[in-house]
């Protein structure tokens, strides 16, 4: 096919794929925690951690995770002080990413590479980060697997889980790590104001479609491909924004199936 001939295209294609696999397992998790917004915080702490590395003259991606690392375990670290107001913990490092950011972009003198954070170019990757996907994907995919279990009771019910034996802090420390791995990957290929999106609505379209766990899981990571797939398509055929357009498939998706349920199933 011919948007396939082109090099930009097949990479594109490559991350867009390995996003759409490692977002619902990430996200399934970040769901059945009851904290849906926690990519959003990430996010906007991730693109802090842009400016800071353009502005420090690193790889603004290496910024990117290191300040998402550092406000995923401050959420962390805030829901343990008020665990019956946790939620609190996603606003307080929210706003303290999205005032960093808005402080330092205003040192920055390359606004449109910093710009181009905010939805993302998916089309523009280059091999070196399409590798850097590649490497995080494997690592999250291995991970999830060796702690499968674990994290289906933590996101369940934490006390329960840490009463049956499971290592609940070791186990929600990795998860810390993955998450903000996982949004400082995505940040760069599908923007910082979506790739939260992306954690949430495919899990929520599988939740719709599925009534278990796992099948919860496999239907999120194909509404996310197909999504992903159907996006990039637009996008080259189209000419629209391929970070945009996959949400909006996916958001599309969520109102079918919540509408033909209702129809069909009474």
């Amino acid at each position: 096919m011919e948007i396939l001939q082109y090099g930009f295209m097949q990479r594109a294609f490559v991350v867009g794929l390995l996003l759409a696999v490692i977002t619902p397992c990430i996200g399934i998790t970040i769901v059945l925690k009851r904290l849906s917004m926690v990519g959003d915080a990430l996010s906007h702490s991730s693109l802090a951690g842009v400016a800071l590395g353009l502005l420090l003259g690193i790889n603004p991606v290496l910024g990117a995770g290191a300040l998402c690392i550092v406000a995923a375990f401050g959420i962390e670290a805030i829901r343990k002080k008020i665990p019956r107001y946790s939620e609190m913990a996603i606003a307080i490092i929210m706003s303290a990413g999205i005032g960093l950011a808005g402080v330092l972009s205003g040192f920055v003198e390359d606004s449109a590479n910093f710009n181009s954070f905010l939805f993302g170019s998916i089309v523009s990757i280059s091999r070196g980060e399409m590798l850097a996907v590649c490497i995080i994907s494997v690592a999250v995919l291995l991970v999830l697997g060796i702690f499968s279990r674990e994290l289906f009771y933590i996101g369940f019910d934490e006390n329960a889980a840490r009463i049956s034996g499971v290592p609940v802090r070791q186990v929600n420390f990795i998860f810390t790590i993955l998450t903000a791995l996982t949004v400082s990957a995505a940040s760069r290929t599908v923007g910082t104001l979506i790739v939260s999106s992306m954690l949430v609505v495919p899990v929520a379209c599988g939740m719709q479609m599925a009534k278990s766990y796992r099948m919860t899981l496999v239907c999120g990571v194909i509404v996310a491909v197909v999504t992903t797939i159907t996006g990039l398509f637009l996008s080259y055929y189209v000419g629209v924004k391929p970070g945009g357009t996959i949400v909006l498939l996916e958001v599309l998706w969520f109102l079918v199936v919540v509408i033909a349920k209702r129809v069909f199933i009474r």
